[in-house]
């Protein structure tokens, strides 16, 4: 049995995955899972990741949950470029330090913001108050103020002069907000020439590739989503706004 990949595209660290798979011409096999229709929740699924979250691996009988995890595994297992995760002290420390700032940071506020803008007035009908709309999406306003001012300032990319893991996790990230129709690039040339930069570092085609379901999202009607998980989803997202 070789390398297997649980992925569903719509989510951010399985983009993540693919492209960097792809990119590195890691043979794999890509086990769609989809999260709508509750895939995840399966007690087949299960058997890969006991948490019943994608990302997951398997190889042979190792599997692997935690996108940063299973991005480490992939580039020790088949060495990638040492740009991916250098193996210079200080370069591999600004990785690190990105990747352990972002969950709560990037990812969380993005999140927010797409959940809010998206999927939130799919389930329950009604847009979000323009005052909560407004303080999610400044919310991540300051995280990618800090972004900017510690993770990228002048550099081409997060660790220096090359594309690295923290680069292609954030920029991932940054694309669920953009694909819920949040021009945040517009107005920050530096974060949008960093995007341009990281693009071409893992190939346009494949990264388009990769987020043409999100980029459609808006297409999405509740009648997609498995029944039992539109009111779990409507009672979390409620809590949170």
């Amino acid at each position: 049995m070789g390398l297997e990949l649980y992925l569903d595209l719509l989510s951010q660290p399985c983009r993540a995955l693919y492209i960097f798979a792809r990119s590195n011409n890691i043979p794999f096999e890509f086990k769609r899972v989809q999260l709508a229709k509750g895939q995840h929740k399966t007690e087949e699924f299960r058997k890969v990741n006991v948490l019943m979250k994608v990302p997951a691996l398997r190889d042979g009988s190792f599997t692997l949950a935690e996108s940063i995890a299973i991005l480490l595994y992939l580039v020790q297992k088949f060495k990638t470029p040492d740009h991916w995760y250098p193996a210079d002290l200080q370069k591999r420390a600004r990785v690190d330090e990105y990747l352990s700032w972002q969950h709560v940071n990037i990812r969380a506020k993005g999140s927010k913001l797409f959940l809010s803008k998206v999927l939130l007035p799919l389930i329950t009908g009604q847009p979000l108050p323009p005052e909560k709309l407004e303080f999610a999406t400044e919310e991540l306003n300051v995280a990618l103020k800090q972004f900017e001012e510690k993770f990228l300032q002048d550099k081409p990319f997060i660790a220096g002069s090359e594309v690295s893991l923290a680069d292609l996790v954030a920029l991932v990230e940054l694309m669920q907000p953009v694909c819920a129709g949040y021009a945040l690039f517009e107005e920050r040339p530096a974060l949008a020439a960093w995007r341009r930069r990281v693009e071409e570092a893992v190939g346009k085609e494949l990264f388009l590739e990769a987020h043409q379901e999100i980029m459609n999202v808006k297409n999405l009607t509740a009648d997609q989503f498995a029944p039992e998980l539109l009111e779990n989803f409507k009672q979390q997202l409620l809590k949170q706004n």
